[in-house]
């Protein structure tokens, strides 16, 4: 049997049911894209030769496991071979695909070995072979394996950089495809002439398969000029060894390559299927839904402050609503903050702010992968949550929820107030997912 991820613990006292049903959005977004409920449908039969899987991303070793106990169930004389890389604490048990954890969001010597090990099982197959590519979100930063020129440090500081610019995951992710030999198609290169399939769990807005993990199977749109034209934008340093690099490293390779040429790819979950299964919920509990779809961006207080005003005019006109939205946001440093909390919890600060104590809306906001920034270890929480007495709760324990916006310091704030979102791993991840209900008032708050 599968394990399945933690269910949210117990909250405090107050707004019981608005809490409990709030767990319960986000749990049947996570459910809906976990590798053991979706997986299956979508693997091939096995070849004449070896079928290697690689896998890739946060979700790679519950996807490793669940194709494992698929080609057991149904063929049982198949023997799988292959890696699977993913994020320090996601890592599942399996029998014959091995599992190798390292660093993200900043990358570490574990992903360059495990890197340099998928690249040199891809180069050794042959067209009787089959190569199933597993990827999920996360496993951009995770495959890390640098161009001539350009070392792990140097990699290492460019993310830290990049992070904390507030740049946008498919401009990080182009960065990083002209930095790699595995990412940018370059894996699909090393694999050809075997065929392959790539199943992909998306955490992207948009679901682009050339943004997913860097599209490690699929061509590359992008260009060094377009990766030169990120670093200016945001006014990032890229050192020496990287300036040289992209100047002088090929490109790789694009549409219409022959490496492409029996390489498939599928989506099989994104955020918007994970947006359906809360939506069916929300609707049951008699909330109309407005599903504001995957790929909302921008910078979390931004963003908060966008949506505290749906939820307001809302609130105004007497309706009773849930407003759904995933995608990712991003948090800008004026300098590095050694502070706790990530996106989701920043976005929940500053709708807390904005919405400033008014009565019946309370929100969720959470990474589907169980973790929203912090130390980036596997115990941090996925988010927050905040209700009509957020504001006044923080007050009365001498908390300053503007000061923790300004400084970044969501993290110590929900913390003390009880309201992180605590999940652990939870083995996928399509991205953010967000949620505002907003009651309909009752006949004296209009008297």
């Amino acid at each position: 049997m599968t394990d399945r991820p933690r269910m949210l613990p117990d909250m405090p006292a107050s707004f019981p049911d608005t809490r409990a049903l709030l767990k319960n959005l986000f749990e049947a977004a996570i459910h809906a894209a976990l590798p053991d409920a979706i997986l299956a449908r979508h693997l091939p039969p096995p070849p004449r030769g070896r079928l290697t899987v690689f896998a890739i991303g946060k979700a790679a070793a519950a996807m490793a496991a669940a194709a494992e106990a698929y080609y057991a169930a149904h063929f049982p004389d198949v023997v799988l071979q292959g890696i699977a890389l993913t994020r320090y604490g996601h890592g599942r048990p399996t029998r014959h695909i091995e599992v190798i954890e390292a660093g993200h969001p900043v990358p570490d010597a574990n992903g360059v070995a495990a890197s340099a090990r998928i690249l040199q099982m891809a180069n050794d197959l042959d067209p009787n072979d089959f190569a199933l590519v597993l990827i999920s979100g996360g496993g951009s930063a995770l495959a890390t394996l640098p161009i001539d020129g350009v070392t792990l440090d140097d990699k290492r500081a460019l993310t830290r950089a990049l992070l904390a610019s507030g740049a946008p995951i498919a401009d990080i992710n182009c960065l990083r495809k002209h930095l790699s030999r595995i990412k940018g198609g370059r894996l699909a290169k090393a694999i050809a002439p075997a065929p392959s399939l790539t199943l992909a769990i998306s955490d992207v807005a948009g679901d682009d398969p050339a943004v997913i993990a860097s599209g490690p199977t699929v061509a590359d749109p992008t260009t060094r000029e377009d990766a030169l034209r990120i670093l200016r934008k945001f006014h990032i340093d890229a050192g020496e060894h990287i300036l040289h690099a992209l100047d002088t490293s090929p490109e790789g390779p694009k549409p219409g390559d022959a490496a492409f040429a029996h390489a498939s790819f599928e989506l099989i979950a994104s955020g918007a299927g994970s947006l359906k299964a809360a939506a069916a919920i929300a609707k049951a509990h008699g909330y109309d839904v407005i599903d504001l779809g995957d790929k909302v961006e921008g910078e979390a207080r931004d963003v908060a402050a966008d949506h505290a005003r749906l939820a307001l005019e809302a609130r105004a006109a007497g309706q009773k609503l849930a407003i759904l939205s995933g995608g990712e946001t991003t948090v800008t440093f004026a300098a590095r903050s050694a502070n706790p909390g990530g996106r989701n919890q920043e976005y929940a600060l500053a709708l807390a702010l904005a919405l400033n104590g008014a009565p019946g809306i309370a929100a969720l906001a959470g990474d589907t992968d169980g973790i929203d920034g912090g130390s980036g270890v596997a115990d941090d929480p996925a988010g927050a949550l905040i209700l009509p007495d957020t504001l006044a709760r923080a007050h009365a324990l001498g908390l300053d929820p503007q000061a923790a916006l300004a400084t970044h310091d969501s993290g110590h704030f929900f913390a003390s107030l009880g309201d992180l979102v605590q999940t652990g791993p939870t083995f996928t991840n399509v991205n953010d997912f967000r949620v505002i209900l907003v009651e309909r008032p009752a006949a004296r708050d209009n008297a």
